[in-house]
């Protein structure tokens, strides 16, 4: 990186330290075209799935109708591809005439109508990602305004066609511009991922004053592998990326692919318990109009979604890595408000479930307590669990067991404590 530029990058995120936009206290949660409907543009063969007025129009109905909104599913995100070839006469973005023919506004209009909020897609360079106008550093104020006089309330600012120095002026400068518009528009980062995801190119602290929530890897696919490929990146580099995560500023592991083809039941179940003990936003990225009952239920579990939600705010961690073992059994663990943990068991096995035994001693729990858990799948209680008691989980193949654990009695209180606060205080089990 050239030092001026370098130099004018760092002096960019320092007038961006004070633009705090309030935004995203909790990760984001809603509906992504990119992964299920990719840049398919044939309106004329696929009018169903282009990326269109019609589709948005679509997914917004959906979110609003089927109880998605309620949850807190509230972002209809626009992707790459919705943009005319050309900037207008003046130089402003505008969307395909053909595709959007009532405009962006109407959109994000007809979205807060039905109480859910518009994201649109740039990109920091020459050219989008699939070649359509990029933002430049001389449109950065232009875009910015564009995007606020349309009621758009939320940018992913991709970064293809972009050179390093490019990116370190224009992505705090586009938080600059966001922030003068005097519209709340969060702000979605693709910086890091361009930059190899981990110092010293990436520096976290200067990022979270910048964006709401950037993406560290590369995108996420179809399958399985892709879900785990993605979870042992953030598990090798949790030392560094754990800490950064908070209200206001998350780590995006990418989309939920919950319901389009390459995962199983079990894998859906394991990815949405994954990226939930990931404190990392949830979007969908899927039909909504064709959903199966199996993956909507899985995306709209209530208690997953309240762990989710949690208002510490801290990202999960892998406690217990079982390479050459037997068991091939993978432990995480994120702490939540009020003593509260979420325990993830997940197998990594491909034969057949898994008896998987072990203690929360060895999770390094308090001895000092006892423990009440709630599967977060199935609504079970375990009631009376003491650190030191070995316990057994039953994990298929692939999938995952997810535990609601919470203190209900500590035994370090005085008798007459214990005996007039029987239970954990605040804590009841969850109805599913």
């Amino acid at each position: 990186m050239k030092l001026a530029a370098f130099v004018s990058g760092l002096a960019l995120v320092a007038c961006a330290l004070d633009l705090e936009n309030g935004l995203m206290k909790a990760p984001p949660m809603g509906w992504l075209a990119w992964e299920r409907f990719r840049c398919n543009t044939d309106c004329k063969t696929d009018p169903d799935n282009c990326i269109s007025e019609k589709l948005f129009v679509d997914m917004i109905d959906r979110l609003a109708d089927d109880g998605w909104k309620e949850l807190g599913y509230v972002y209809v995100n626009i992707d790459d591809c919705w943009m005319a070839k050309k900037r207008d006469t003046s130089g402003k973005l505008i969307p395909d005439p053909e595709r959007f023919p009532s405009g962006i506004k109407a959109l994000a209009d007809y979205a807060h109508s039905r109480g859910l909020k518009l994201g649109i897609y740039g990109d920091m360079g020459n050219y989008t990602c699939c070649g359509y106008p990029g933002t430049t550093l001389d449109r950065v104020e232009q875009d910015a305004l564009t995007f606020a006089e349309w009621g758009v309330d939320m940018l992913k600012l991709d970064g293809c066609y972009s050179s390093e120095d490019e990116q370190a002026q224009g992505y705090p400068k586009m938080a600059m511009a966001l922030n003068a518009t005097g519209r709340p528009i969060a702000y979605s980062c693709s910086w890091p991922a361009y930059q190899g995801g981990l110092p010293p190119k990436v520096n976290y602290t200067l990022l979270a004053n910048i964006c709401n929530l950037w993406r560290n890897y590369g995108d996420i696919q179809d399958s399985w592998r892709s879900v785990l490929d993605i979870v042992d990146w953030f598990s090798a580099n949790q030392d560094v990326l754990q800490p950064v995560a908070g209200p206001g500023h998350w780590n995006d592991p990418d989309m939920l692919i919950i319901g389009n083809f390459g995962l199983s039941d079990e894998q859906s179940r394991s990815q949405m318990a994954l990226w939930t003990v990931l404190a990392a936003p949830l979007f969908m990225s899927t039909d909504l109009r064709t959903l199966s009952r199996s993956s909507r239920e899985i995306l709209q579990n209530r208690l997953m979604i309240k762990i989710n939600q949690d208002p510490l705010g801290l990202q999960g961690r892998r406690v217990l890595r079982v390479q050459k073992s037997k068991s091939h059994i993978e432990v995480f663990l994120r702490p939540l408000s009020h003593s509260a943990s979420a325990l993830v068991f997940l197998s990594r096995r491909t034969d057949m479930p898994y008896r998987y035994t072990t203690s929360l001693s060895k999770l390094n729990f308090s001895a000092s307590a006892v423990y009440e858990a709630q599967d977060v799948y199935s609504g079970g209680i375990i009631s009376g669990l003491k650190a030191g008691e070995n316990f057994t989980v039953i994990v298929n193949p692939s999938g995952v067991v997810m535990w609601y654990l919470y203190p209900t009695m500590y035994l370090d209180q005085p008798l007459d404590f214990v005996r007039q606060h029987p239970r954990g205080r605040g804590f009841h089990p969850f109805t599913l």
